[in-house]
């Protein structure tokens, strides 16, 4: 039952509840000051290590964790593991810019966490300052995230690898596949991205991701798919059975040069607060690929991606979008679909099959009403 309210004023909102766990006293510090400062969250305790940070967290139940990476006592991999399978709560890693800290933040995220911020290597508490915006907004997108126990890997989908098996003789060389993803999407393109057969049309891929992680994370993924995974480079060909991540410095693009598509990078201004966009990369497939194109938006915050995937389908590509129930957050999706421009929508774990199965139509977009 709701509180009752006086007459003529507005129901208080509640104020998203945030523990602050960082080995560093100046780190919990700026941390509590950047989000005491905002009107809809609060620190309510603060922990030096993992072993105090249990016990607030059994008191207190908070909606959101900020969680450091390395840390004495327990590590922060250990206390997250522990955590996403005993009591799954929201985290945000808060990650140092380096190789080492991107693969860990990395294996934070399999591990259920939702998001990250890269904590600045020099004048912490001007760097941390700046960073403000994107700390409270991650903290934001955190407390409405769907997190989820965690549980040993499942199997694979037998439907679905009995499809990627199949032989993809016929396969049109001409047809290019779409990415887009923000908030919970690391995750999201693996499991997109694994079932794929080695042979599939070329794949483009916009995930928010600061320069430090693209790399790590393009090396991650190419050691799990049978397809090969890297970072994006200015003028290569997109080649076949290749899945290519935009850097964190640049927008993703296609060009044309006669019968190849290359990609190119871009450091214009950022698109929707976000470079890269999916918005320039859906926008690019638009105008030089159109109905050979798939669309895929997954899980994310706001609406990078939305218009773009207007686009796309208006020039006849084909278009997915992950569902709610899925979606560690459903912004980025339901933006799409809200803006007309989705053919399907479907669970994260249908994405692959659907893609395979526009992928082997010759006649490229299926079932248009």
């Amino acid at each position: 039952m709701d509180e009752p309210t006086m007459p003529g004023r507005p129901a208080a909102r509640a104020r998203t509840r945030v523990v602050v766990v960082d080995d560093s006293a100046l780190i919990r510090r700026v941390l509590t000051e950047i989000i005491n400062s905002q009107p809809d969250m609060e620190v309510v305790a603060q922990a030096p290590d993992p072993l105090v940070a249990r016990e607030q967290i059994r008191a207190l139940n908070p909606d959101v964790i900020t969680l450091d990476v390395e840390m004495p006592k327990m590590d922060g991999l250990a206390f997250l593991e522990k955590l996403m399978r005993l009591k799954p709560t929201p985290v945000v890693m808060v990650s140092t810019l380096t190789e080492r800290g991107s693969e860990t933040t990395l294996r934070a995220l399999e591990l259920g966490a939702v998001d990250f911020v890269s904590k600045p290597k020099i004048d912490i508490v001007h760097g941390m300052q700046e960073y403000a915006t994107e700390i409270t907004d991650k903290i934001r997108a955190a407390a409405i995230a769907r997190v989820r126990k965690l549980a040993a890997p499942a199997l694979a989908d037998g439907t679905v690898g009995a499809l990627a098996a199949r032989p993809a003789s016929g396969w049109s060389t001409e047809k290019l596949i779409m990415v887009g993803a923000s908030t919970g999407g690391t995750e999201a393109i693996r499991e997109f991205l694994e079932p794929l057969p080695p042979d599939m049309p070329g794949i483009l891929i916009t995930q928010h991701m600061p320069e430090a992680f693209t790399r790590s994370f393009a090396r991650r993924l190419d050691g799990l798919c049978r397809i090969t995974v890297k970072e994006a480079e200015a003028g290569e060909r997109i080649l076949p059975g290749h899945a290519y991540i935009a850097p964190g410095h640049s927008h993703l693009l296609l060009r044309r040069s006669g019968a190849n598509y290359l990609a190119e990078l871009s450091q214009s201004e950022p698109v929707n607060r976000h470079r890269p966009s999916v918005d320039v990369l859906f926008r690019s497939a638009a105008a030089h690929v159109g109905r050979n194109a798939i669309g895929v938006i997954l899980t994310g915050m706001g609406r990078d991606g939305a218009a773009g995937m207007r686009e796309m389908h208006d020039a006849g590509a084909w278009t997915i979008a992950q569902d709610e129930e899925s979606c560690v957050v459903f912004g980025m999706p339901k933006e799409a679909i809200n803006s007309g421009g989705v053919d399907e929508v479907l669970p994260l774990k249908a994405i692959s099959r659907a893609v395979i199965a526009q992928v082997t139509a010759r006649g490229g977009r299926q079932n248009r009403v």
